[in-house]
């Protein structure tokens, strides 16, 4: 059974940047995409970024457009997600997934890292 682990989440004042990672490891059925996705207190799960397996499509959602970017090694199976200019708005769990294509919601779920953004 394939896994996510998500690293680099924290606390980091307006205007801050962090730099989030997924690993994955063990075996996965087909995995055509991977996301990140983030829920903040009281709201749902919503995606923030999405990437194809070749790296070559990816996908923002309308609030975080400029500020990150998400990224993948061919040679590592990892997936990134540089986050700059945050606000208080971008404090979540952020939550990294795995699925087949970017249609779907991810078949895969890594348990989430907390950011923070306060002064």
């Amino acid at each position: 059974q394939g896994q996510l682990v998500e690293s680099g989440g924290g606390l980091v004042q307006p205007g801050g940047s962090l730099r989030l990672s997924c690993t994955a490891s063990g075996t996965f059925a087909v995995v055509g995409a991977m996301f990140w996705y983030r829920q903040a207190p009281g709201k749902e799960r919503e995606l923030v970024a999405a990437i194809s397996m070749t790296g070559r499509t990816t996908k923002y959602a309308d609030s975080v457009k400029g500020r990150f970017t998400i990224s993948k090694e061919s040679d590592k199976n990892t997936v990134d997600l540089q986050m700059n200019h945050l606000q208080a708005e971008d404090t979540a769990v952020y939550y990294c997934g795995a699925g087949i294509d970017f249609r779907t919601s991810p078949a895969y779920w890594g348990r989430g890292t907390q950011v923070t953004v306060s002064s």
